[in-house]
């Protein structure tokens, strides 16, 4: 079985949606390519394809179609970043060109009439026509090669069939009406509206713009026991480097030495700098504020967290909505279509009606003038890339468009209780000893806790600690899934866990100690029970503090008419204390946390679209079962594979914004593809003549042009009004 590779490559040379298709095409019919997903907006392509076939074949086959492409790298980028603003020159300094051919030759049209105004107005068209319309001829021309149509040739047959006819006219010496301005105010009003377009589109990816900045160009670093400064690629893992008050961090890290506050802000949107000292790790492009510090180099180039947050935000601005497959499927016939209702337009006008050649002329060039597939290309793409701007700049990490669309449908959502609810810093808040000996009963259960890494392990081990009490050595250790431990110590054997630990063992409860547990458990502790032949020697009681926005974050998403979940492995008493403080009702409790996909898969058997949070380690299944998976990622630990969306603040509130975001999005989305469906389902009959028996209003072409060229621009501005929407 051949490997599948995957390449990404920065595409120039599309106009429309139907580029992108006709690339899409001419990929998916290229022997050994897997998959292929070309983006208009973003101008790349992403393929799929075995060892059969090279990178380079594929670039050659996307060259044979007529476009450019280059793998995407540093250089590349910055290549295509020079090659787009030479290109918003060029189309600048075309526009200003066809501006001045253009507008005299409708003047001249509109207002004056003389002897050679035939000839005047041919030598102000044909510069625009062959000049400034030059890119529409070899757009069309390549579609042609490959067998299909694009916007150019709509345009190249439009303003053709308006400039030959007119020459056809001024060298017969007929007296008929000529169309040499139609043409050139045609051509001049696609390029206006291409040049607003393209420079509307540029402001989307702002976002990622603004984090490729971030990124710092210079570190200081110890080698051979000197500090030397060299640029941060050439920053190595295992690096020492040096920060200084107001520098940025270049690389990710741990701090050996010093201490500072680092504002994080850029990374997590957090505006409070945070104290860090030795032992405590750093992200690169931070800011140290004040003091001084060394750290050791941990993730460098690619693998530091900025550089995998601009990589997560590429992908998901380049991917594809599930709604995008609507609009794709239109635009792959739309261009022929269209070509033929121009032909029937005319052919109705002229041998059924009895209209003049003329007027049946300028009914079929208006219809292929205003059909446009442009604006319904960009209705997904661009409000995806917008909205996905949008939360990173908000600490909101969406993987793709297909999360995004999922995200916007989720009517209820399951929350992890340690680590997502509650901060998952327990305390030990209670120990009773039986035997009268509190110091006793936390050297053995530290005992059995210390290679444990589960917070409430952490708890006791820190308790052990600030009674200065040292855990000994363990034997036979054994960890009970969702029960608790058990080992032996001295030749001892020791039980630490909950109830059910206890139940399994046939450990005899006492009434007394019943009724001490539960009191504890309806003030929302967590017991932990100790025993030694079948005998329970106490117990210690946790507790987890709540987060400060989780009660405001629930009351938010109830507003919404999402249907909210609890779960956790804690028994029922405790886990209803810890929903009450927040004001959740649904709550699963004793689950094991192999169990807790099972519970996602019972709420979307009853139909509803779910979405599951948690911190991506122990509810990795759960997460990968829901509709939506929603990880906090702590700001630096963004590569939470589980995760749909990422909230690298660990706030709460960000669940309901970014579910919010996901429904502003789509809700674009909708807006943008009514907008392209309606703008052509109405135009293209008012262009072919449809109110003219009962108006008399017959489209002019050049208004038809101008309408094609704005709906693209609207779409565009549509997308970016999401940037001015508020998410509370």
């Amino acid at each position: 079985m051949k490997k599948n590779h995957s390449v990404h490559l920065l595409v120039n040379g599309m106009h429309c949606a139907s580029c992108a298709a006709n690339i899409t095409k001419k990929l998916q019919k290229t022997k050994g390519v897997a998959s292929v997903n070309v983006n208009f907006a973003t101008e790349k392509a992403a393929v799929e394809f075995d060892s059969s076939i090279s990178e380079q074949k594929i670039i050659e086959a996307i060259e044979n179609a007529g476009y450019g492409a280059k793998i995407i790298s540093d250089s590349a980028q910055e290549y295509n970043k020079l090659e787009k603003k030479n290109e918003i020159t060029r189309m600048r300094n075309m526009l200003l060109f066809s501006v001045v051919f253009a507008v005299p030759a409708l003047l001249m049209s509109m207002f004056m009439d003389f002897q050679y105004k035939g000839w005047a107005l041919l030598i102000l068209a044909t510069p625009v026509q062959f000049i400034a319309g030059y890119t529409f001829y070899k757009g069309a021309w390549n579609a042609l090669k490959n067998k299909t149509s694009t916007m150019d040739t709509l345009i190249a047959i439009g303003t053709s069939v308006a400039y030959f006819y007119s020459v056809f006219l001024l060298l017969s010496s007929s007296k008929a009406e000529l169309y040499f301005e139609v043409a050139a105010v045609l051509i001049t009003l696609v390029m206006l509206g291409k040049y607003l377009e393209i420079s509307a589109k540029g402001k989307t990816s702002e976002a990622i713009s603004k984090l490729i900045q971030l990124t710092p160009k210079k570190a200081h670093v110890i080698r051979n026991n000197k500090e030397i400064t060299i640029p941060v690629d050439d920053v190595r893992v295992g690096d020492i480097v040096i920060v200084k008050p107001g520098e940025k961090i270049p690389v990710d890290g741990v701090i050996i030495s010093g201490n500072s506050s680092v504002d994080e802000s850029m990374i997590t949107g957090e505006s409070m700098p945070v104290d860090k000292k030795a032992g405590d790790r750093v992200v690169g492009a931070t800011i140290n504020k004040f003091g001084s510090f060394n750290f050791r180099a941990m993730r460098v180039g690619a693998d530091t967290t900025l550089a995998k947050i601009i990589k997560m935000v590429e992908e998901a601005q380049g991917s594809r909505a599930p709604i995008q497959r609507f609009a794709d499927r239109i635009s792959s016939v739309f261009v022929p279509a269209v070509i033929l209702i121009s032909i029937t337009t005319f052919a109705a006008w002229y041998f059924m009606f009895g209209a003049t050649f003329s007027f049946a002329l300028v009914a079929a060039v208006a219809v292929v003038v205003i059909a446009c597939p442009c604006a319904l290309g960009l209705a997904t793409p661009t409000a995806i890339i917008v909205g996905t701007g949008k939360g990173a700049q908000n600490g909101i990490l969406i993987r793709n468009g297909e999360i995004l669309e999922t995200a916007s449908k989720v009517n209820a959502i399951i929350f992890d209780k340690t680590g997502t609810i509650t901060k998952g810093e327990p305390n030990v808040t209670d120990i009773i000893a039986y035997n009268g000996d509190d110091k006793i009963i936390i050297k053995i259960a530290a005992s059995l806790e210390k290679k444990s890494e589960h917070p409430l392990a952490q708890a006791i081990l820190k308790k052990a600690k600030e009674m200065r009490t040292q855990p000994k050595n363990v034997t036979g250790f054994k960890a009970v899934a969702g029960h608790g431990i058990e080992g032996k110590i001295a030749g001892r054997k020791f039980l630490l866990g909950n109830i059910a630990l206890a139940n399994k063992n046939k450990i005899k409860m006492p009434s007394s100690t019943i009724k001490e547990m539960q009191a504890l458990e309806n003030d929302g502790k967590t017991v932990v029970l100790l025993a030694e032949n079948k005998k329970i020697l106490g117990m210690i009681a946790i507790a987890d503090v709540v987060r400060d926005t989780s009660a405001e974050a629930i009351r938010k998403l109830e507003s919404m008419g999402i249907d909210v979940y609890m779960i956790t492995g804690d028994n029922e008493r405790t886990a209803n204390a810890i929903a009450k403080q927040v004001g959740i009702k649904n709550v699963f409790f004793e689950v094991l946390p192999d169990k807790k996909a099972d519970y996602v898969k019972k709420l979307q058997k009853k139909g509803l679209k779910v979405a599951m949070t948690g911190d991506g380690i122990n509810d990795a299944p759960a997460l990968a079962q829901a509709d939506v998976g929603i990880a906090m990622g702590s700001g630096t630990d963004v590569a939470v594979e589980t995760g749909g969306i990422i909230l690298m603040k660990n706030d709460l509130n960000d669940v309901p914004k970014a579910l919010k975001l996901s429904r502003m999005t789509l809700a674009k989305i909708k807006q943008n593809m009514f907008f392209s469906l309606i703008y052509n389902v109405l135009g293209i009959p008012i262009a072919a003549g449809a109110l003219y028996a009962a108006t008399g209003l017959l489209l002019n072409p050049m208004i038809a042009g101008g309408a094609m060229a704005m709906s693209s621009v609207s779409v565009v501005s549509n997308s970016l009004l999401l940037k001015m929407k508020k998410l509370k």
